[in-house]
């Protein structure tokens, strides 16, 4: 196997014997033959396209079967089968479609023409034969852009799926997907063609990230400024991980009136802003962290838990019985529930002890999404002119088990005093209960939600810049990213799409990315690796 899509990638450089976050060679393998049965399915989808076909059922599935391949997703290897001979079977439907438009559908030597082999370890040898280092001879930085998409790719696919059970869908996401992953075939295309790709990613990421805001906030109500409960309550118990807004609310209605209480853990600790989900009596509080001290934290959690999305590395075999996975997520030995119907892990609940007594460990605020903000964009307007407000930190994105990542809590601890900073995504975790205070009754800690609630903070900085007639490079902002997975590769690209420029990355810089690609990043946005918060807090402010 060889894997370097995660920032936990063994030696900084890839994964070749087994991933760093569990995943086994044969998994690998499988998902390497699902990308590339992916580009196959895609190359016919663009054709469609081109005598104005376009199927939902096609596009659906390109989304679904993207995400399975994220960090931390899908590791069931039988799982993988199903999907992979759906995704050929969705193909040669596609053809028949096409070639009745007067489509081109005869391909040959390409995915296009893949077919599965019968058996799992035929499958698994057929995954070996298209990895990353399937394509001998590809220079170094075509294959470094050619990754870089793909992985934004899983990112827009992963977005997009979460805002279709939502009901927000746009052809024009589907469509460069389906793009996206057929260019990847393309061996005519130049450097600067890879670079335009990619950047246009970052754009349709954008649009992605904002059909999930509209699903979110049509659906579940503009989040407003809530306190949450760190501890515990007496009683019955289930943890819900992950960032499907969908299965959270679903499991409060099957919940109502069972005397379970329902708490949160990891990404979904903003839907506690969320009017329409806040509104049941029985969502408490949140639950432990997010990676940090996740084995833990699972192990003495006293009910079941609940998986929405890609938020676990190795679950030990000591509490996998507790463990219940729904979407595209799954493990080996893991309970997966297809159907949205949650009696399993409901009758489990009342099987276990649940909480022995209450416990307080404090609160935390959660809720600043766009409107929130915005609301008092005026009282923070003057405070930065009065000199209230000297500078604002987005100190963002994910968390990984990796030492180095404590920069992010010393870097927030050593932010004077005059300063805000805002945060999103589960890197948060690592200060998120932080008591920073206020300026001028303005919290200067304001959690505005989750990873793709980067597009409220977009949308934010974008505000503020209009007020100050400036723009957003020239606001008193910075941005301190930590990066993990695919979804953080998608954020990063809009960033550049929108012409960022002095972001700082960390804690380690992309394995994929070569010097001269890294090099091109940092003449065209100046991007930075951290060093040490004080050198960084200094070369900032001065």
């Amino acid at each position: 196997m060889f894997c370097y899509q995660c920032e936990q990638t063994a030696k900084g450089s890839g994964c070749t014997s087994i991933g760093v976050c569990g995943k086994q060679p044969e998994v690998a393998a499988l998902q390497d033959l699902m990308i590339y049965a992916l580009k196959g399915l895609s190359q016919v989808a663009v054709e469609g396209r081109k005598v104005g076909i376009s199927n939902r059922d096609v596009n659906v599935f390109t989304c679904e079967g993207t995400f399975s391949t994220l960090t931390n997703v899908d590791f069931d290897a039988e799982r993988f089968v199903d999907l992979i001979n759906r995704c050929v079977k969705l193909r040669e439907s596609l053809k028949e479609e096409v070639r009745a438009a007067g489509g081109k559908v005869d391909f040959s030597d390409s995915p296009a023409v893949f077919q599965p082999a019968g058996t799992l370890d035929g499958m698994i040898k057929q995954g070996e034969e298209h990895g990353v280092k399937s394509n001998g001879g590809i220079d170094p930085d075509i294959l470094s852009l050619r990754e870089t998409l793909i992985y934004g790719l899983k990112g827009v696919a992963a977005y997009a799926d979460h805002a279709q059970i939502l009901g927000q869908e746009d052809e024009k996401v589907y469509a460069f997907i389906h793009e996206g992953l057929a260019a990847t075939l393309n061996k005519d295309l130049a450097l600067e063609d890879w670079v335009g790709l990619v950047i246009k990613c970052g754009e349709i990421n954008l649009r992605t990230m904002e059909l999930l805001d509209a699903g979110n906030t049509g659906k579940y109500g503009h989040p407003v400024p809530t306190e949450v409960p760190l501890g515990a309550k007496s009683g019955k118990a289930i943890l819900v991980s992950g960032h499907d807004l969908r299965d959270l609310e679903l499991l409060l209605k099957q919940t109502e009136g069972k005397g379970i209480n329902v708490y949160t853990h990891g990404e979904m600790l903003p839907c506690h802003g969320y009017p329409e989900l806040k509104k049941h009596s029985h969502f408490y509080g949140h639950y432990g962290t997010a990676w940090q001290n996740q084995a833990r934290e699972f192990a003495e959690f006293p009910g079941p838990i609940l998986m929405t999305t890609n938020c676990i590395q190795k679950p030990k075999e000591s509490y996998k019985a507790n463990i219940y996975t729904t979407g595209l997520v799954g493990w080996p030995g893991v309970t997966h529930i297809a159907d949205k119907d949650y009696t399993q892990i409901i009758d489990k609940a009342l099987e276990m002890p649940g909480f022995a007594k209450d416990t307080d460990k404090g609160t935390v605020m959660v809720g600043f999404g766009r409107n929130t903000v915005l609301s008092v964009a005026d009282k923070i307007i003057e405070a930065v002119k009065n000199g209230d407000i000297k500078h604002f930190f987005l100190v963002a994105g994910c968390d990984g088990a990796k030492p180095g990542r404590n920069y992010y809590t010393k870097f927030v601890e050593q932010v004077p005093e005059d300063c805000v900073v805002l945060t999103l995504g589960c890197g948060k975790f690592r200060f998120f209960d932080k008591k920073l205070g206020d300026i001028g009754g303005i919290p200067r800690l304001l959690d505005i939600g989750q990873c793709n609630d980067a597009y409220s903070a977009i949308q934010i900085a974008v505000a503020l810049a209009d007020a100050f007639k400036c723009g957003v490079n020239d606001l008193p902002l910075s941005m301190i990213l930590s990066w993990y997975e695919q979804k953080a590769v998608a954020i990063l690209l809009t960033l550049f799409h929108l012409g960022i420029k002095d972001m700082r990355l960390g804690p380690s810089l992309p394995a994929f990315i070569t010097p001269n690609v890294l090099d091109v990043l940092v003449k065209n946005y100046n991007i930075k690796p951290i060093t040490t918060p004080e050198e960084d807090l200094k070369a900032i402010l001065g």
